[in-house]
């Protein structure tokens, strides 16, 4: 048995933030000092790097469950499905409801609760929980409901991965440019064919990694020191992924039983160009092959980072035709893959 998506659904907040936005910022190294680059400069190189050129932010009034609950009821409706025969409602995101200029995260109750609420759904026996795996969430989502429906306790489910990091983000760090605002959703059951989630792979490296990303002060000294922000070794991360993502995309893949010439798509979480680049690369040189041209679709130089919402957000888009020169048929052979905070790495090969 496979399970299968079978209605998918995003939602990509309004208000665009260019590079040019981020001018007028005071960008400091950790210990609080300037950096030695003019801002001009640092932006240009983040650019580069990165990909992104513009980012989105949610308006004031909107929360990750209220944007989370936008995804799920488009991805409810593409699928023509009634929402009371979901079982389950499994919703990853990292730091909760965070209300515009406030500090507190608010997670009682859970946004799987929030969201059930705003869609609605009366039937007490759908079972509405988060969970916190960084940014692989929404993967690592998938891969419970596909225990869950396999075991029997669930035949349908809507898996969702939401965040506004916008409002985590430390104004004086150059990293803050990266993090975006978006979600992502998916109604998941039973394949009916050999179509679906054919294989998986999932990690947690927490020896020595567990705090690549953490929560810490800004690098304003002169700031709240009680306030804290997303923060993270870029280089390590950078490292790290490129080492350990490659290696579990094979492992997935020969799970599978499926040639890597088959592979028509991977769908990698959108960090930053250069590296999803890299991991690509590098997982096509394992089988000494060369990276085949528009295998990865990228969203992220207009949407950024929006950590767990990255991946079923690229899906909806893909899906809906809505990523140029890019697109995907039916029998297609997909690599979904993610890596983030924990740290942690997951992937899945699916049959459309």
């Amino acid at each position: 048995m496979n399970i299968k998506i079978i209605g998918s659904g995003s939602y990509i907040p309004e208000i665009k933030v260019t590079n040019q936005d981020f001018h007028k910022h005071v960008f400091l190294n950790e210990d609080g000092t300037p950096l030695a680059h003019t801002t001009e400069v640092i932006i240009g190189k983040f650019k580069s790097i990165t990909g992104i050129e513009e980012r989105r932010y949610v308006d004031e009034n909107l929360l990750t469950s209220d944007i989370a609950a936008i995804a799920a009821e488009n991805a409810i409706i593409d699928a023509n499905i009634d929402r009371e025969s979901i079982d389950y409602i499994i919703l990853a995101h990292n730091f909760g409801d965070v209300k515009h200029g406030k500090i507190q995260a608010d997670t009682v109750p859970s946004l799987a609760t929030r969201v059930k609420n705003k869609l609605r759904i009366k039937n007490p026996k759908c079972v509405a929980y988060d969970i916190l795996f960084g940014c692989p969430g929404w993967i690592e989502g998938t891969l419970q409901a596909n225990a869950f429906i396999k075991s029997g306790m669930a035949k349908r489910c809507l898996v969702i991965g939401a965040e506004t990091l916008s409002r985590v983000i430390d104004p004086h760090d150059r990293d803050s440019m990266i993090y975006a605002d978006g979600a992502g959703a998916t109604i998941v059951e039973e394949s009916p064919d050999d179509s679906g989630l054919l294989s998986y792979e999932s990690a947690t490296f927490a020896y020595d990694e567990a705090d690549y990303l953490y929560f810490g002060n800004s690098y304003n000294k002169d700031l709240d020191p009680d306030t804290r922000y997303i923060k993270m070794y870029g280089r390590k991360i950078y490292e790290f992924a490129l080492n350990q993502v490659p290696c579990a995309m094979k492992s997935c893949l020969e799970k599978s039983g499926i040639d890597i010439s088959d592979v028509k798509k991977i769908l990698i979480h959108q960090a930053n160009e250069k590296m999803d680049e890299a991991i690509i690369n590098r997982f096509y040189k394992l089988f000494d092959l060369p990276a085949p041209k528009d295998i990865m679709p990228m969203s992220i130089h207009e949407h950024g980072n929006s950590s767990v919402a990255t991946v079923p957000t690229l899906y909806d888009l893909l899906m809906k035709g809505k990523i140029e020169n890019q697109e995907i048929h039916k029998g297609d052979v997909i690599i979904f893959a993610s890596v983030g905070a924990g740290m942690n790495i997951n992937a899945f090969t699916y049959r459309l």
